[in-house]
């Protein structure tokens, strides 16, 4: 097993396989996107293998797949089979937008993709067009009812936004009615590569899990699993579940157990940190494993307690020039 400073284990790695993304979501980037990195300065797959290959000598168990969106990057069916069959690694996950994902399903099922995190803030077609500017509401919804017929464990990723969608959270909730889908609604996080919304933020995950009572009396609580970053409930008598993260709030930082390698390779051991390793770098002027395996336990040994500690040691720009299409979502 491998643990910080803090004798938390680490086995899970969130992996950026891209920055770019096919949506510009109100709460991840500015209307007129980000500047992408160019293709060169991203890790290869070769890169992506060796990296995953020595995580998994490491301790690490647990893949996900993330962007911007990462079906924009050509041949991910081949990186995430690549990935499946690393010895070591249990389970590999990932998260998309939706837009491009419903062709790949049946592969991604027949591979044994673990589960996938759909992005779905809304279930109104114009409201949609206004969070992400684009409209491919029909696609997402595609790829959602795909997902379930094929059986893939799906838990739906809403960011609750003042103004934005606060009505569709309780149809959010009926989801859960019918359908084995995880719903988990994020508290709004200051990564928008363009400021502050808000000078406060008003949505907390007590307010929503309050608003979210007020209409489910009975919602009952759940035990969370181990490492958990959401507060997990059900109405009884529903399918699926609903889940709170306090991703703003950051409760659940005593028991993290998740590492985050953006897409150009630097490997940030906090959401809120400003990246503490360039695996990148490392890799180009010819590492070995042994050297990269020792710079990673020394990042790893070198953690912050949590994510405030986390925010207070950036030596560059603030969280909110950040997007997390760049972090990794």
């Amino acid at each position: 097993m491998l643990y910080d400073n803090h004798n938390r284990p680490i086995t899970y790695v969130r992996l950026a396989v891209t920055d770019r993304c096919n949506l510009r979501c109100f709460y991840c980037m500015p209307e007129e996107g980000i500047k992408y990195l160019p293709k060169q300065a991203l890790l290869t797959y070769e890169e992506i293998e060796r990296l995953i290959k020595l995580l998994a000598s490491m301790g690490v168990s647990k893949v996900r797949l993330t962007g911007g969106e990462p079906f924009v990057r050509n041949d991910l069916m081949e990186l995430m089979s690549r990935i499946v069959e690393t010895p070591g690694i249990k389970d590999v996950h990932l998260t998309t937008n939706g837009v491009l994902t419903a062709p790949h399903i049946p592969a991604m099922k027949k591979m044994g993709i673990a589960s996938v995190n759909l992005s779905l803030d809304t279930l109104d077609k114009g409201r949609f067009h206004t969070i992400t500017r684009r409209d491919e509401f029909d696609a997402v919804m595609n790829t959602y009812h795909q997902l379930i017929a094929h059986g893939i464990p799906t838990k739906i990723n809403t960011v609750v936004m003042e103004g934005k969608n606060i009505e569709d959270i309780i149809p959010l909730v009926e989801l859960t009615k019918n359908h084995p889908v995880d719903v988990r609604f994020i508290e709004e996080m200051p990564f928008n590569g363009e400021g502050t919304h808000y000078p406060v933020l008003t949505w907390t995950h007590k307010k929503i899990l309050e608003y979210i009572q007020w209409h489910y009396p009975t919602l009952d609580k759940l035990k969370d699993a181990a490492h958990s970053t959401s507060y997990n409930y059900a109405v009884p008598g529903h399918k699926g579940t609903v889940g709170i993260i306090a991703a703003f709030s950051r409760t659940f930082c005593g028991t993290c157990n998740r590492i985050r390698v953006t897409a150009q390779g630097t490997l940030k051991t906090c959401l809120y940190d400003d990246g503490v390793l360039d695996i990148r770098k490392m890799m180009r002027d010819g590492c070995t494993d042994d050297e990269l395996r020792s710079a990673l336990s020394r990042a790893f040994n070198q953690r912050p307690a949590d994510g405030f500690e986390a925010e207070s040691n950036r030596k560059n720009h603030r969280p909110a020039h950040e997007s997390m299409s760049t972090i990794g979502g």
